[in-house]
């Protein structure tokens, strides 16, 4: 009986242990949010877009599921510089598009009922090829100067 509460006692103490590694581990990755904020990134992946002021975004190899990812898969929200989307729309076709899906991925769970508040998306196929074979989908709202993207292997 004795050997069999020591046992017991060990074990809670080690599951008791668990949520403060994995809440150590995570912030010593970097990880205190869900998403990522920093708009670098997305500036090399979508550089027609030009500089951009603010970001939500999450990638398909964030929060290590212990399966490795051939491909990456980057997907959120930015906001563009001031004006720029004025100067996309009046140089490329534009359609009203929405998205198909609400971040359906197990990784962009975090940006769901993220984004502007009734968004009204237009899209143009034309800016969704980069011309390197790689291809985004892109949508802007207009009201709120945001672009909402998902990239299959953005960098190549």
């Amino acid at each position: 009986m004795e050997r069999r509460k020591l046992i017991g006692i060990g074990t809670g103490a080690g599951l008791a242990v668990l949520p403060a590694w994995w809440t150590l581990r995570q912030a010593a990755n970097g990880a205190g949010e869900d998403w990522r904020t920093d708009t670098a990134p997305l500036e090399r992946a979508f550089p027609l877009l030009g500089p951009l002021t603010d970001a939500k975004w999450v990638s398909s190899r964030d929060n290590d599921r212990g399966l490795p990812s051939p491909e990456l898969v980057i997907s959120g929200f930015a906001r563009l510089a001031p004006g720029r989307l004025a100067e996309l729309t009046a140089a490329h076709a534009f359609v009203s598009e929405g998205p198909a899906d609400d971040f359906s991925s197990w990784f962009e769970k975090p940006l769901r009922g993220e984004g502007p508040e009734n968004p009204r998306w237009i899209r143009s196929p034309e800016l969704d090829r980069d011309g390197s074979g790689r291809s985004a989908g892109l949508w802007f709202d207009r009201r709120s100067d945001t672009v909402r993207f998902r990239a299959l292997n953005p960098y190549g």
